[in-house]
């Protein structure tokens, strides 16, 4: 029987969005995303489309090389590895492409971070922002039983998802597939 793996991503960028929610938010990793696979070229998530434009946010399929992530190659980083059932792996594909086929329609949830600030749930169609995204994927597949809604879910609530497997901490730059991608190793 194939084991299936998905790939948690939590980061910090050096945005200023980022620099923000890391102070009132009172934690390291900001950022949240998940990906099918180790190669890291197909990272989902909600975020900023144009890396240069905080403000053109929605759903997003980042990765290592490109977007925020080659704008700030030396962010920080903290991705696990969690074992999926059949059950989990094949609804949480079938929830992605869900949202892949109405991708444009989606947009950042900026209000939203407010009421994680609050404890207030803000709820609106089609709005998300990333811990939110992440979370009700996890929990519409049956891998993560939340005791608070999507709307409230932060990086480190996801973080601290039993069973996860550390597979990466450090720099973006010195992850793996990225040296891979660019063949060189940052010299500190």
């Amino acid at each position: 029987m194939e084991k299936h793996y998905i790939y948690l991503i939590f980061s910090k960028t050096g945005t200023i969005l980022s620099q923000v929610l890391s102070f009132f938010c009172e934690t390291k990793y900001v950022h949240s995303a998940f990906s099918f696979d180790d190669s890291f070229t197909q990272i989902y998530s909600f975020g900023r489309k144009n890396p240069y434009n905080p403000f053109s946010g929605g759903f997003v399929i980042e990765n290592f090389s490109a977007g925020v992530y080659s704008r700030f190659p030396r962010s920080e980083c903290y991705i696990t590895k969690l074992e999926l059932t059949e059950e989990q792996y094949s609804t949480l594909k079938k929830e992605l492409e869900i949202f892949m086929s109405k991708k444009d329609s989606y947009k950042y949830n900026f209000l939203g971070l407010f009421g994680v600030l609050f404890n207030i749930p803000i709820k609106r169609n089609n709005y998300y922002f990333c811990s939110q995204f992440v979370s009700e994927m996890l929990i519409k597949s049956g891998i993560y039983n939340a005791n608070k809604p999507p709307e409230l879910i932060k990086t480190d609530d996801l973080i601290s998802i039993e069973n996860q497997e550390l597979y990466y901490n450090g720099l973006v730059n010195q992850c793996v597939p990225f040296k891979q991608l660019y063949n060189f190793t940052l010299k500190l």
